[in-house]
């Protein structure tokens, strides 16, 4: 008999994004698929070894899951897996859950395996620091293993959490696309459960009696999500029948899709309404769709050095009208000190 339907969700899901990672590394070493695909590493024989993956796993049934599925595929596959704990130090005895996390990890088979301790600032509020601090320790941790990816956990649940946070705050199509499968650095971080669900990932925990640990952050009404986990979502499906989960996760993807799309037009489009000296010129700039323009206009304005992080929707109207609806205002001042003014026909984007 086979595992449980649970557990052969999380498992297909994980063994297709390591194939994916095992194809991609393979074109890049310019190696046929098919030639590679039989061949078993050897460093006697003068052959590569085989790539790592690591998971990010804070305890929880999702990362658990994950952690678990990998363990499984990965040497199926060739591959190496291992993992890393973040501990924010964010809660009394957070050291010492990140050791179990660590001795569990080892019961299942992965190595290496490590803990970072984080200082999470106060930047962006206390969500985004510790998104930012979580993300910095796994870049130095991949970096330092040499890994080819790292593993998060992330499921259908949070990417529609996502979708409603980005509609609550107005961002855009861009905003509305959630969170990518494939996304940082070359690729570096996957997120194979984004079509499972997140009762799905807890009962695979359940049924191979995997011991997790659910943050007590994640039921803080102090946190956005949380309240929009326990409060928000509930309401919708509520008011609206079951099915809003996917149908959410189903926009997250087709406006991913739009959003690539206009992302595309726009780098082909912004060499053509720059003139001789490079700088943007307001009337070809206006000719364009607002779609596209705003995109150019964002990227010029993070190029400048405006974080991309703080810079919102807003900011990017204010500078649209420069071009769209100019009666000789003055300049528009963006995050990181950075400046925006029209002068003589063209749209000048600097440090103030």
């Amino acid at each position: 008999m086979g595992p449980h339907p649970a557990v052969a969700a999380i498992r297909l899901a994980v063994r297709r994004v390591l194939h994916d990672i095992l194809t991609e590394l393979k074109t890049t070493a310019g190696v046929p698929a098919a030639t590679a695909a039989d061949r078993v590493p050897d460093r006697e024989a003068g052959l590569p070894a085989p790539p790592l993956v690591l998971v990010a796993c804070s305890g929880g049934a999702d990362s658990m899951a994950l952690a678990s599925a990998l363990a499984f595929e990965a040497p199926r596959l060739g591959v190496r897996a291992g993992g890393v704990t973040v501990d924010h130090g964010l809660q009394n005895g957070s050291d010492l859950r990140a050791e179990e996390v660590v001795l569990r990890l080892r019961e299942l088979g992965l190595a290496p395996v490590e803990a970072t301790a984080v200082t999470v600032g106060r930047e962006g509020g206390p969500e985004a620091a510790a998104r930012d601090a979580r993300y910095a320790a796994l870049d130095a941790a991949a970096a330092r293993h040499g890994a080819a990816a790292v593993l998060l956990g992330h499921t259908r649940d949070d990417q529609a959490e996502t979708v409603l946070l980005g509609l609550a705050r107005g961002s855009g199509i861009r905003s509305l696309s959630g969170m990518a499968a494939v996304s940082g650095a070359g690729g570096r971080y996957r997120r194979p459960f984004l079509q499972v669900d997140r009762q799905t990932a807890r009962k695979a925990c359940m049924v191979q009696s995997l011991p997790v640990w659910d943050d007590p952050h994640n039921a803080d009404p102090a946190y956005t999500r949380s309240r929009l986990r326990h409060e928000g979502l509930p309401a919708l499906e509520k008011a609206l029948g079951k099915g809003v989960v996917e149908a959410l996760a189903r926009t997250a993807q087709l406006s991913r899709d739009d959003a690539d799309a206009l992302d595309t037009w726009a780098r082909q489009a912004e060499a053509g309404v720059r003139d001789a000296r490079g700088m943007l010129e307001c009337a070809k700039l206006y000719a364009l769709p607002p779609a596209v323009r705003r995109r150019i206009l964002r990227r010029a304005a993070i190029e400048a050095g405006a974080p991309a992080g703080a810079l919102f929707a807003r900011h990017i109207e204010e500078i649209d009208r420069l071009i769209t609806g100019w009666r000789g205002q003055g300049a528009i001042n963006l995050p990181g000190k950075v400046v925006a003014q029209r002068q003589g026909g063209r749209l000048v984007i600097r440090q103030g």
